[in-house]
């Protein structure tokens, strides 16, 4: 079955960074790829602007797709994919939107920040807007400049506290079945012993995983969550990191301001966020 996989873009290095990262990784998938720019331009701006040169911004917006295009067909060469690309003239969270429902996307690959992203910040606006706003489909965030490894190990942190539903787990099990990836279920030690609702779910769990393979890992708790996940991440070699996207989860911590300071979260893998 082909797959439909969302690739935003500003231009940037580290968007085409995750483009080339999204080509390796379904390099034996058949797979159409979207290519996708938002040419919103805040009202403010826009009275002060002739239609002339509105018109011209697009036009230099479609060359740049056009470019990009040529450019991953001639760097990839592989008979699996084939592009197209999408000029949108709405905001970036409303173009992904009208974008999945047209053409039936199965995930989004984005970088972690655009052209103007700061060094120290992991997270982009864009990158926050598309993870809060975007409920319908997965996202696959690839930090800059990260260089493809073939995903052989999964992790996948959770408290136990919330029952994952079998679709939510679907996406894990695709990139699983890509690389016969092993998933690496981590659990943080926060309490003495597990209550009845934790322990049901890890055997649902387990069970929804049973036909990958899959194992258990337990850290008692010593530092921020973030830096205990980065540790688990460096100590197993993870390939990437999968969360599912849930009120109260640690995803929506990290998304808002200014929590994402304090809690420190730089993962230095790709990072799959499912939503619920």
């Amino acid at each position: 079955m082909k797959r439909h996989i969302l690739l935003p873009t500003d231009f940037s290095d580290n968007s085409w960074s995750a483009a080339v990262y999204a080509l390796k990784l379904f390099a034996d998938v058949e797979c159409k790829f979207y290519f996708l720019n938002s040419t919103i331009i805040k009202i403010s701006t826009l009275s002060n602007l002739s239609n002339k040169l509105l018109k011209t911004m697009q036009e230099a917006a479609m060359k740049e797709l056009l470019d990009l295009k040529a450019l991953a067909e001639s760097d990839n060469a592989n008979a699996n994919h084939d592009f197209q690309i999408v000029l949108s003239n709405k905001d970036l969270k409303k173009a992904i939107k009208a974008t999945i429902k047209e053409w039936n996307i199965d995930l989004i690959i984005m970088g972690t920040k655009g052209a103007t992203g700061a060094k120290e910040i992991f997270f982009g606006s864009n990158t926050i807007h598309v993870i809060k706003g975007i409920r319908g489909c997965p996202i696959l965030i690839v930090p800059e400049e990260y260089s493809f490894v073939s995903p052989k190990q999964i992790a996948f942190p959770t408290d136990f506290n919330r029952f994952y539903e079998n679709k939510e787990l679907y996406p894990i099990k695709q990139l699983a079945d890509l690389y016969n990836s092993k998933i690496r279920i981590v659990h943080i030690n926060k309490e003495e012993k597990l209550n009845d609702i934790q322990e049901y779910n890890i055997i649902m769990l387990q069970t929804y995983l049973s036909n990958y393979e899959h194992s258990l890992h337990w850290m008692p708790k010593y530092a921020k969550i973030a830096v205990e996940i980065n540790d688990f991440i460096e100590e197993l070699e993870i390939d990437i990191l999968a969360m599912v996207n849930y009120k109260h989860s640690f995803i929506e911590k990290i998304i808002n301001e200014p929590i994402i300071k304090k809690i420190g979260f730089q993962p230095i893998i790709p990072f799959l966020v499912i939503p619920e």
